[in-house]
């Protein structure tokens, strides 16, 4: 194992109130979309309410960067480049970036971080980005244990993983079938959801071999059970995926990976450490199966394993019991429960849909539903809405705190106050005031007035009192406990350190000499860059000049093997003639092509 590592915890935010609450909740890092220019179009935010959330985080060594993660057209340069430096001037920590024309611009010394969009799947990749002075780099999310040592042991920056969220069927960066069937750019912020529509599975008879099916979508990422083992693998940062998501789901979800990553951290001391500092608390038990999800997966950490749903792209949240038997009115469960009024429940239906309905009422073990639903005995039941867990989150649910340590000396003009925090941040001013020796003691009043930081982000660990028993007003002691306050705060301002860009290597050559699409060069000043670097042939991206035949989407995830049939793990035979084809409901079909060696499958424009 290394020196000491430092270790990220980086959660989403739709907007700065939302930020604002990840940091509360435990967050090391968030990230946000700028006003433009964000993979998700439907999350801008503004110039000074980033301000506001990069204000707030720094106070707590916490940091903010902003997803810059579109490919951008040629007209669209100079805004961007306006709009970087915008962002950098209100004190973002680092940019999340896919198109590499950042890199031709006259930017500030920000930092760069590689966005998922880059498809991070091999090393000379992550190397060549290395050299370009990125500072951290995101693996691709079909990244096993194995896949992640090999980064590890290759380049010298920070590696980011995602630990928790939504998955997208296809490699980040190389989806292009939202593109090509409704005009909207995954690769420009405005994907349009295809792979959680429903398909006929046909085969080249016209055989129908499933019906109805939702065959792309994915359960919902879940790596909590692996946090050490990613860790000793080497990332450094756990990424949250859901900058769409809801205020309660980063409470939850943030606050549950705080408490799980500091359990390893708590163990091996010597080994990590934290990159924030201040401590969060709770007024809830965090809990990952009651905020949205599809059902979890780990997701090719360990190998192939379930990672679909066919039966549904909806939130499927909590098991919560078997149906034991039912009536018309109610149903009954095998297992005592705790679920109120107001709850929301689902179950998978005769025809295999996900059907949701909320509880009216519970009497004596009877469950009864707010409208007519026919819920057969043996049926599971999920909640996807607890009314009294989310109630608690739309409250003040935690409050993040760094211990200080005051100190009150005698002088001779008055009065001295020192205040040290957990992270070495010191500060000590001088009060004059005329000294009246106290009638009655004074210590109590004294410590108490000076110990008030309720309100504050500050909580005093220690005091030390070092003077005699002087009468001092309670307003007084008000006053300079707020005068401290401010200079504590701005002593966190003034002393809190951004990352600087880090320096290019001048000698640096792409490890491939052609690129394809997939490479998504959109701009003049992208083409430059490749070509700058020993690239002889470099294609438009497919939003700039859609190729003949393109692959679609290039996918880890095999519906072949979801149904038993991989020719390299099952042994059943194939019942159907290939090739195979996904035909949605508008008629539209998609061949797929599996690639066996690759271990993986593509969807093509039939």
């Amino acid at each position: 194992m290394d020196a000491m590592r430092k270790i990220e915890l980086l959660a989403p935010a739709k907007n700065a109130e939302i930020g604002i609450e990840a940091i509360r909740h435990g967050a090391d890092a968030v990230y946000i979309g700028p006003p433009a220019f964000g993979a998700r179009a439907a999350a801008g935010n503004s110039i000074e309410d980033i301000k506001r959330l990069c204000d707030f985080a720094h106070l707590f060594g916490a940091a903010v960067y902003i997803t810059f993660n579109t490919i951008l057209y040629d007209n669209e340069l100079v805004e961007a480049e306006r709009m970087i430096q915008q962002l950098y001037e209100v004190g973002v920590d680092a940019l999340i970036v896919q198109d590499l024309s950042l890199l031709k611009m006259a930017l500030p010394p920000i930092a760069l971080h590689s966005s998922t969009q880059m498809d991070m799947t091999n090393v000379e990749k992550a190397l060549f980005i290395e050299k370009m002075g990125f500072s951290q780099i995101v693996l691709a999310r079909e990244s096993s244990i194995d896949e992640i040592r090999k980064f590890y042991d290759a380049v010298n920056i920070p590696l980011e993983g995602f630990i928790h969220g939504a998955l997208c069927v296809s490699y980040s960066g190389r989806c292009y079938v939202s593109e090509a069937c409704f005009g909207r750019s995954a690769n420009r912020g405005r994907c349009a959801q295809f792979c959680r529509l429903s398909f006929d599975l046909i085969d080249a008879t016209g055989r129908i071999i499933e019906k109805d099916k939702h065959l792309l979508s994915l359960q919902d990422m879940n790596r909590s059970a692996s946090i050490e083992e990613m860790m000793d693998a080497g990332i450094s940062s756990f990424k949250i995926e859901g900058r769409l998501k809801d205020l309660n789901y980063v409470k939850n979800v943030t606050a549950f990976y705080r408490q799980a990553i500091d359990k390893v951290i708590d163990k091996r001391q010597n080994d990590y450490c934290r990159t924030s500092y201040g401590v969060s608390t709770y007024n809830f038990t965090p809990n990952l199966s009651k905020s949205f999800n599809r059902g979890f997966t780990e997701y090719f950490l360990h190998g192939r394993s379930k990672v679909h749903n066919f039966s549904t792209p909806k939130a499927r949240g909590e098991f919560v019991g078997t149906v034991e038997r039912s009536n018309r009115d109610a149903f009954y469960l095998e297992e005592d429960v705790n679920i109120a009024a107001g709850d929301g429940l689902c179950f998978l239906n005769s025809f295999g849909k996900l059907e949701g309905f909320r509880i009216n009422k519970i009497v004596n073990g009877a469950i009864f539903p707010g409208r007519s639903v026919r819920i057969p005995r043996g049926a599971k039941i999920f909640r996807n809405l607890d009314i009294k867990f989310d109630a608690m989150l739309q409250k003040n649910s935690a409050e993040r705190k760094i211990q200080i340590e005051i100190t009150f000396n005698e002088t001779s003009e008055g009065f001295s106050i020192t205040i040290a925090d957990e992270q070495g941040h010191k500060i000590a001013k001088d009060f004059a005031l005329e000294k009246t020796i106290a009638n009655t003691p004074q210590r109590e009043n004294i410590i108490k007035q000076l110990s008030k930081w309720g309100n504050t982000i500050f909580s005093v660990k220690t005091f030390r009192f070092n003077t005699e028993e002087y009468f001092i007003p309670s307003s007084i002691l008000s006053t300079w406990r707020r005068e401290m306050e401010q200079l504590l705060i701005e002593e966190h301002q003034i002393k809190y350190q951004r990352p600087q860009r880090r320096q290019t290597a001048k000698d640096s050559t792409y490890y491939t000499q052609e690129l394809d699409y997939t490479a998504n060069v959109s701009n003049h000043l992208a083409k430059d860059f490749y070509a700058e670097h020993g690239v002889n042939h470099i294609a438009p991206a497919f939003e700039i000049k859609p190729p003949q035949s393109p692959t679609l989407m290039t996918c880890r995830h095999c519906i072949r093997y979801a149904l038993g049939h991989c020719p390299q793990r099952h042994s059943s035979p194939l019942f159907w003639k290939e090739p195979l084809y996904l035909q949605s409901s508008d008629g539209k079909r998609f061949r797929l092509k599996f690639d066996c060696a690759k271990c993986e499958m593509q969807v093509l424009q039939s």
